[in-house]
């Protein structure tokens, strides 16, 4: 009579065999894939423990977009890079009132939020990225006090004014908001009103 022990040692190897066999080619697509979606859901509760925001849907957005714990500031700083792009082109003023927001934000440079943000102010981002902003800042403020909304407002849309005014007009008068970024202001309020 054999004891179990010798039996795990034959059918061991051959389970392995098996199981690299099991993902060779799409299978091992499929692998990387729920490996990837792990890594989401583990993200999400990261997320939602930092935001106190309890939306799965947005939070699975925010980390299926790869926002992250340690990205999360570059998040809030969106409305900077909408106002500088609002006309279709950000100049260089723009983009030093951009990264100057930064690290008014207390974002350092070289951080994973300053490096993203230097992603974006370099092509114009994806109408669903501010969309992703309005929702997250929607269900922030749903946690916040009105104090602290209010607050929360005058600190981003400030910084966003700042890059407003940072380019000037076509006569050079500086600081001037045109009409297309004042549009542009006035949308990004109503996330705080949501």
């Amino acid at each position: 009579m054999s004891d179990g022990n010798g039996l795990r040692r034959i059918l061991d190897p051959r389970q392995k065999k098996l199981g690299d066999r099991f993902f060779d080619g799409a299978a091992a697509s499929q692998r990387e894939h729920l490996a990837l979606r792990a890594e989401e859901i583990a993200e999400r509760d990261r997320l939602a423990e930092a935001t106190g925001i309890r939306d799965g849907q947005l939070l699975a957005e925010l980390a299926g977009l790869g926002i992250r714990v340690d990205t999360l500031s570059a998040l809030t700083l969106i409305p900077l890079i909408e106002v500088a792009w609002c006309d279709g082109v950000m100049d260089a003023a723009e983009r030093q009132a951009v990264l100057a927001g930064a690290v008014s934000a207390g974002i350092e440079p070289g951080s994973t939020s300053f490096r993203l943000l230097e992603i974006w102010i370099e092509e114009a981002q994806a109408p669903d990225l501010i969309e992703l902003w309005h929702d997250f800042t929607g269900a922030l403020c749903k946690q916040l006090t009105g104090a602290e909304v209010r607050r929360l407002e005058r600190n981003i849309l400030g910084r966003a004014r700042a890059v407003a005014a940072a380019a000037g007009d076509a006569r050079d008068r500086s600081p001037h908001i045109s009409s297309a970024e004042e549009a542009c202001l006035a949308r990004l309020g109503e996330a705080f009103r949501a």
